[in-house]
Order: structure tokens, then C-alpha cells, then sequence
């Protein structure tokens, strides 16, 4: 039996079930919100519902998971993302 071959990219991560960390933590200016308050298009699952639209802001959309930013559960993810938009926040 032959092994399967590795892709060339990294795959992107799955999200973890009932996070929304990344949908939650950083401001998405062109939606009008501000960091730390839920997105309007989280369902109750915590799960983006525009995903797949042309609606999705370009911001989320050039958004990858990653063990770094997503840690080993949701607190972790929440704390990296809240640091992310600290440091990154205007003026």
C-alpha cells in the first residue's frame, strides 16, 4: 500500500466546534463592529453564515486559522485574537 502523498500547501485548519473566536475578538470595521462583540452573522453554533458569500468582508476572508492564533481551545484563540487587535489598533 502506497503512502498518501503530502500536499504542497498546508491545508487550512477545520474550525473548532462552538468557537466563533475569530468572528468574536477582532473588530470588523466594515461591518460596523467592535471588538469583542459577537458578529451578526454568527449563527447559534457559532458559525460564520456568510462563509461562502460574496458578502463575507475581505477582512475575514484573508483570515487562516492557525495553531498559533487558534491555541489548543477556545480561551486561548480568544486571548491571541484580543492581543492581535490591541496591537494592531489605530492610534
Amino acid at each position: 500500500m502506497s503512502e498518501m502523498p503530502c500536499p504542497a500547501v498546508p491545508l487550512p485548519m477545520a474550525c473548532r466546534p462552538n468557537c466563533g473566536a475569530c468572528c468574536i475578538a477582532p473588530s470588523i470595521s466594515s461591518l460596523a463592529k467592535p471588538a469583542g462583540v459577537p458578529c451578526r452573522h454568527l449563527d447559534a453554533d457559532l458559525r460564520c453564515l456568510i462563509f461562502t458569500s460574496p458578502e463575507r468582508p475581505k477582512c475575514c476572508a484573508g483570515l487562516q486559522a492557525s495553531r498559533e492564533m487558534c491555541g489548543e481551545t477556545r480561551d486561548q484563540a480568544l486571548t491571541w485574537l484580543t492581543n492581535l487587535e490591541a496591537a494592531t489598533r489605530p492610534g
